[in-house]
């Protein structure tokens, strides 16, 4: 297998003389060399506004950011380009479908989500039911931490104008059954949404197969920068829809008194772009094009499966959330001990994790928990980052 670690600068990193382990891959992953070279180099050769000038360079950028968008496409299996908006990031791609769908929803509608969501799942959706006086519901999730299939066709009903929930659970790793969820509630007539943050490098996507009408990630969370996110839109929808932005870059003609737009995505991307954000985008997409990765989320999912096992014969740790089937993702807690002391503890012997409510309050809220610990592990992470975290967690036991 190969050793990803050697192309990530930051993990030869020291701690109290030894290399990182890095496992809050959940919040951000790290940057590996191609895609730092990829944003250096177009700030240095390239760097200029794009679609609208007659010089090279503006060319040039032009080329770049749409060749990122040409990159997405065909990594998440989308049918058309036009299909791809770039944004800041699942939270504002998410934000924007909750803006544009204002006219599509009145009192007495229902938005129904699932316990297992980030805030940014959430909280949008609060908004838009509170300008339009809809309704939210929520399915339940179950003490193992996953959703209660049940509940969810018992609250699914033409009522129901949207229906949002994620792909992959940030706090637990549950992987959900989102192809089945996705087309009962099609069936049923509302419009779906699915927040992919955990998902881009640890599933394989295909939005054509998924069906799903929107479906949203974060490039920071797979190799690329932060501030640069995809939203991707059915052509057929997204035509219908209204801008959310106005301003340059959006728009056909403008007089004083009215403004016609152009076609989607470019409607939805008013003011100049994150140019350099969608470079490194793209060059993280080619980075994971070239390798295996089949292999690497089978070692990954082994390596998961191997430290959940040894945790479990540890004294006084509790893992939150049992799924069957699980992603990157580990929680628990120690026994008697905070959350925060726990995590703290782990960093001083150089494990870097996550402690808290991961933006996942009503979840912690539905297990009756404050807080846990998150181990969450990327591709690049090997059996030998995962034994130093249980002999960190071993030491962190015994002090506490």
């Amino acid at each position: 297998m190969r050793d990803m670690r050697s192309d990530f600068p930051i993990l030869s990193r020291q701690q109290n003389g030894q290399e990182i382990v890095y496992l809050d891959n959940a919040a951000t992953t790290q940057k590996p060399e191609a895609v730092i070279d990829a944003i250096s180099n177009y700030y240095r050769m390239h760097n200029a506004n794009v679609h609208r000038a007659a010089h090279r360079l503006a060319e040039e950028a032009t080329a770049l950011l749409e060749e990122a968008r040409q990159l997405t496409q065909s990594f998440i299996g989308a049918e058309r380009v036009e299909e791809i908006i770039f944004t800041r990031g699942a939270t504002e791609a998410i934000n924007l479908v909750t803006q544009i769908l204002d006219g599509r929803l009145n009192a007495g509608d229902q938005i129904l989500l699932t316990e297992l969501e980030h805030h940014s799942n959430i909280v949008p959706w609060q908004m838009l039911a509170k300008r339009c006086g809809a309704s939210i519901e929520a399915v339940k999730v179950t003490p193992d931490g996953e959703l209660d299939i049940a509940d969810f066709y018992q609250k699914l009903s033409s009522k129901t104008k949207i229906f949002s929930c994620n792909h992959v659970s940030n706090a637990l790793g549950t992987v959900n059954p989102v192809t089945e969820l996705v087309q009962a509630a099609r069936s049923a007539g509302a419009i779906t949404l699915v927040d992919g943050a955990q998902a881009t490098l640890h599933q394989h996507l295909d939005m054509q197969a998924l069906g799903c009408d929107f479906y949203t990630f974060s490039g920071h969370k797979m190799y690329a920068p932060t501030g640069i996110g995809v939203l991707y839109g059915r052509a057929e929808l997204l035509e219908t829809l209204p801008p959310w932005h106005g301003g340059g870059e959006m728009i056909e003609q403008v007089t004083m008194t009215t403004s016609t737009y152009q076609k989607a995505p470019y409607k939805f991307e008013a003011g100049t772009p994150n140019i350099c954000g969608a470079v490194g985008l793209g060059a993280a997409i080619k980075y994971l094009r070239q390798l295996p990765i089949n292999d690497l989320v089978a070692d990954e999912n082994r390596i998961l499966a191997e430290t959940i096992g040894e945790m479990q014969d540890l004294p006084n740790i509790q893992l939150i959330g049992t799924p069957k089937n699980r992603s990157a993702v580990i929680s628990f807690v120690v026994n008697g001990a905070h959350h925060h002391d726990v995590g703290t503890l782990l960093n001083e012997q150089g494990v870097a994790v996550r402690t808290g409510h991961h933006c996942a309050m009503p979840l912690m809220q539905a297990l009756q928990i404050p807080g846990t610990v998150r181990a969450s592990f990327s591709l690049y992470n090997t059996k030998a980052d995962a034994d130093r975290f249980i002999a960190a967690l071993q030491k962190t036991i015994t002090f506490l």
